[in-house]
């Protein structure tokens, strides 16, 4: 089984890929930064006995997405499990190379059009990494970038989440009949070096008892590539390994179909 893991050079994407690689699966490690992919290579083949295939790509150009795919097309005739799990949190309003938000293009546009690139070679299963953040997201798919509202960071990256959650609404819904299902999930406050500069991550760092391990983070991600249940809850928000009630904000199907539609248009 190959599965193939954005965001896999730290964090959950690391732990994850390293469990799942101790179960079997092929593991293909998609991140930014070589220095940091060769690092968790090695370690997924201390844990597995083989070295994964490593590809780099930055979600914020749009360009170096579509060559990714190109990629991982021209090397993987199927891939079984796709996982949607690269993201970022800035507080600071930056405009990626493609003129948009970094925020909603690493976290939403990105993987978006990745997964509509391959989306013809994944055979089973696509799992996106969202947030009870996305509760807080008040996105208005005419306006991704926020450009005409209130600016903050926190609000944007609960748009970026909520975003998530609906692409796997609309997903699913696409996907209905084929044997391939979407779902998605929140890890939980993990210890990470995610959003270094914020005062909410420093104290989850750094206060005892406030966060849990990369492992405890990729739990849920791992029970979804593995589990039937990631195939029996198409559409679904998954917290704890369980489908978790969420907000009509992140599973409005006519929403999220508005939403694919922005989408769409954004990274045309």
């Amino acid at each position: 089984m190959i599965t193939v893991i954005t965001g896999a050079s730290a964090g959950i994407g690391e732990a994850a890929a390293v469990e799942l690689a101790r179960r079997g699966q092929q593991v293909v490690l998609v991140g930014r930064n070589p220095e940091k992919l060769d690092r968790v290579a090695e370690r997924v083949r201390g844990a597995a006995g083989a070295r994964p295939a490593t590809f780099t790509c930055d979600y914020t150009s749009l360009d170096d997405v579509r060559r990714l795919a190109a990629d991982l097309r021209d090397r993987y005739e199927r891939i079984d499990v796709l996982v949607n799990n690269a993201g970022v949190m800035t507080t600071e309003r930056k405009l990626t190379r493609d003129g948009h938000e970094t925020m909603i293009q690493v976290n939403h546009l990105a993987p978006f059009l990745l997964t509509n690139l391959l989306l013809d070679r994944v055979g089973s299963r696509v799992i996106t990494t969202s947030s009870r953040a996305g509760k807080t997201g008040r996105l208005d798919p005419s306006d991704l970038d926020r450009e005409r509202r209130r600016w903050s960071g926190w609000l944007q990256y609960g748009d970026s989440k909520q975003a998530g959650a609906l692409f796997t609404v609309e997903l699913a819904r696409r996907l209905a009949g084929t044997g391939v299902t979407a779902t998605c999930f929140h890890p939980g406050v993990i210890k990470t070096e995610f959003a270094p500069s914020t005062f909410v991550m420093w104290m989850v760092k750094n206060i005892p008892g406030m966060g849990q391990t990369v492992e405890q983070g990729a739990s849920t991600l791992v029970h979804l590539a593995t589990h039937p249940d990631g195939a029996a809850h198409p559409g679904r928000y998954f917290a704890g390994s369980a489908p978790a009630s969420v907000p009509k904000g992140m599973s409005d199907p006519e929403l999220a179909r508005v939403l694919w539609e922005a989408s769409e248009a954004a990274v045309a």
